[in-house]
């Protein structure tokens, strides 16, 4: 029994950050569950990975690396930590996170607060457990040269890392998004090929953008990922847009997720599938609230899902009821594994 109900009041009589700072220090003292055994159907490879479950923890939760293994442990199929920054930064002025309790929703302003590679780094080499644990880098808000940075970050996390996510989709370190743009993401993702080539280890490399696309915009990523060997597309990150909203926190600057969030997501995945086709792997995130959510994802083109803000509502009990929705899916098709039904209602 999820024990999440109970303590929820507990954690929303709090303000938000520092409520997710009790819930990190909470599962770095309790005892790490072992990772549940998913039915098989629910595995699939992507990019020379095998996932256990489609099901996966987006970064902005585990922002320093500390409780992955726990994470992996309360029924997430891969866990991604950070973002990352070469150096340690602060982060905007506080507050800047937000619950949008009526909308089910968050905005928040954090601006990559975080402890830096350096400090994540000693956790992730001294991993025991199993699992697949990537890893999601930044630039430095102050930095003299944002591309570098990025590299550094391959170069450095690579030997740690299931996989990498180059993340240039936050809104909230300013010009940060710029880096979508033509010349500039050419620019990026040669930077990091030529990383990975020098890098110890070379796993596979994601893109995550922002759902604040222009029409014309997914069919040029695609080229440039294409161009450059990036092994698949986060879509997408928070949005800046406002649709319309209930709570009194509706006008703070930032990024929004949650349930808002979830048809403008689809949209762009959408629009990214009818561009790659099935040829490139494609990870859904933003507005995925339950497994029936998770579920028309997959069938739109999403190879595997990644959720935050649902948990802070539902507790982290989430990923296994979505899992087992999916496999009660996949029981009423005629697909006989996850992977089948990517791209089936395309």
């Amino acid at each position: 029994m999820s024990l999440y109900p109970l303590v929820r009041p507990l954690f929303f009589s709090l303000d938000a950050e520092r409520a997710h700072g009790l819930s990190i220090a909470a599962l770095k003292v309790l005892p790490t569950r072992k990772a549940p055994a998913f039915d098989p159907a629910l595995a699939s490879e992507v990019a020379g990975l095998r996932f256990p479950s489609p099901v996966g923890l987006a970064a902005g939760y585990d922002k320093n690396a500390e409780v992955f293994d726990a994470m992996l442990g309360q029924g997430f199929g891969f866990v991604e930590v950070g973002t990352l920054t070469p150096l340690a930064q602060p982060g905007n002025p506080k507050p800047r996170m937000f619950r949008l309790v009526e909308d089910a929703a968050v905005i928040n302003r954090l601006g990559f607060n975080n402890g830096g590679q350096e400090a994540a780094l000693a956790r992730l080499k001294a991993r025991r457990g199993g699992g697949i644990v990537g890893v999601n880098i930044g630039a430095n808000k102050d930095s003299p040269n944002r591309i570098r940075d990025y590299a550094e970050g391959v170069r450095r996390m690579a030997p740690v890392a299931d996989y990498l996510t180059i993340n240039i989709s936050s809104p909230n370190t300013p010009g940060l998004r710029n880096l979508q743009a033509g010349g500039e993401l050419g620019e990026l993702l040669a930077a990091v090929r030529e990383a990975r080539q020098v890098a110890f280890k070379n796993p596979p490399v994601f893109l995550k953008v922002a759902p604040d696309l222009e029409d014309g915009d997914p069919i040029r990523i695609v080229r440039a990922v294409a161009d450059h060997g990036i092994d698949g597309i986060i879509v997408s990150n928070t949005t800046v847009s406002r649709p319309p909203l209930s709570s009194r926190h509706r006008d703070e600057t930032g990024g929004l997720s949650g349930a808002p969030l979830a048809s403008l997501a689809m949209h762009q995945l959408k629009a990214f599938y009818a561009v790659t086709g099935g040829q490139v792997p494609l990870i859904s995130a933003g507005g995925i609230s339950d497994g029936h959510d998770a579920w028309w994802r997959i069938c739109a083109g999403a190879n595997l899902v990644q959720l935050y803000s649902a948990m802070v509502y539902k507790g982290p009990g989430i990923a296994r009821e979505m899992a087992s929705v999916l496999k009660n899916k996949l029981a009423a098709t005629r697909f006989s594994s996850i992977a089948e039904a990517v791209g089936s209602s395309a």
